[in-house]
């Protein structure tokens, strides 16, 4: 038998998962905390990463991704060169569990305040790949 190499507890982000219930920790069948392992609990992580402001977390002031310095931003290339370098470099330092095979970052179709941050990597331990996509509220044009 198989153990998971990675467990962590589930939790629904309030930002990411709305569709799949209340934001929180999950409860499981027997009534304790639910987990989840392997390559959902290295997307949970990666989702925990870029969506926590550098300074959140007590123990680890420098844990976190600095996409939310683009809000009000203009919705340009270089915003959104910003938010690749931000991810990229959020990724590179605290999750070595990943490769990042693509990051790509863009004004989104259906609303020009949104900038779409595209990434997409494999977990380093099993080979799978997965993709994350996250929208960031930015300004509405290319100049201020």
């Amino acid at each position: 038998m198989n153990q998971p190499r990675y467990r962590s507890l589930a939790l629904i982000h309030p930002d990411f998962d709305p569709a799949q219930g209340l934001p929180g920790l999950r409860v499981g069948p027997g009534g304790r905390l639910a987990t989840v392992v392997d390559a959902a609990s290295v997307r949970q992580a990666v989702l925990l990463l870029l969506s926590t402001r550098p300074g959140e977390r007590i123990n680890r002031p420098d844990y976190g991704c600095h996409l939310f310095r683009l809000a009000f931003a203009p919705n340009d290339d270089t915003t959104a060169g910003l938010a690749i370098h931000y991810v990229a470099r959020a990724l590179d330092r605290w999750e070595k569990r990943i490769v990042v095979l693509s990051l790509d970052a863009a004004q989104a179709r259906e609303d020009p305040a949104l900038l779409e941050v595209r990434l997409h990597y494999r977990v380093r331990a099993s080979s799978r790949e997965d993709n994350i996509a996250i929208v960031v509220p930015v300004g509405t044009g290319g100049a201020r």
